[in-house]
């Protein structure tokens, strides 16, 4: 296993649900932590082990901005966990594509961009982690928001890029692939909230994949709550 101590993880969304909880267990554990934050960070405080840096996966130039600001301050980068998503309602039949667009940008550019920037510093380590977490609804559709399935199997070819492109410099990529998590996002479902995973228990299974050594390296995880086939 990978000695946490001094190595620095870039994470987004990491002021609620997963993010938060991925946060918390990683800097508890060692990790230098680089946090990329829109909107009120008020509930996190930043100390030497723990940066906060505005980032928004719409905006052109933030993940580089993001990446540089992390080097200066730790000298490094070692792992990447993109845990920031939306999912508002795209419907197959809907007319209006906003949905649609908006999931792609943040869900999909948003980590493709902020992985294309710390590229080289992953490299240079070569014992590079990129961690995202995606969906059980990037395995298969199972309700009708489409534009977030959409979204999330992009993830996950998104992530198979990534290991594969990355394979020869150290680089491992992992997908996280869960379903309902009780967190805000999923506040509407019709699933009992005590019967569904919890956002801690997704972020023990990113803290042991970013510790797994190259040679055994975990390319998905499925985290099912309740019973599904497994294809």
């Amino acid at each position: 296993m990978l000695d946490p101590v001094g190595r620095v993880v870039l994470i987004t969304g990491a002021t609620r649900g997963i993010g938060r909880e991925i946060l918390r267990r990683l800097h508890g554990s060692g990790w230098l932590v680089s946090a990329g934050i829109r909107g009120s960070a008020s509930k996190l405080a930043a100390g030497p082990d723990l940066m906060l840096h505005p980032w928004d996966a719409e905006k052109d130039g933030a993940s580089e901005a993001w990446v540089a600001a992390t080097m200066a301050r730790f000298g490094r980068i070692d792992a990447v966990v993109n845990a920031a998503g939306i999912n508002p309602m795209g419907r197959l039949l809907d007319e209006d594509e906003t949905p649609i667009d908006q999931q792609w940008r943040v869900n999909v550019k948003g980590p493709m961009r902020l992985i294309r920037a710390a590229w080289p510093h992953l490299v240079a380590g070569g014992q590079g982690r990129v961690v995202n977490l995606a969906s059980l609804s990037g395995k298969r559709v199972a309700n009708e928001n489409l534009g977030y399935a959409m979204s999330k199997f992009a993830v996950v070819a998104l992530t198979q890029e990534v290991r594969r492109l990355g394979w020869e410099h150290g680089i491992r990529a992992t997908a996280i692939c869960p379903g309902f998590v009780a967190t805000d996002m999923t506040a509407r479902a019709k699933w009992p909230r005590e019967a569904m995973s919890r956002p801690e228990d997704v972020a023990v299974l990113v803290e042991t994949v970013l510790r797994l050594p190259n040679s055994a390296t975990v390319g998905e995880i499925k985290v099912n709550c309740r019973f599904e086939a497994l294809a």
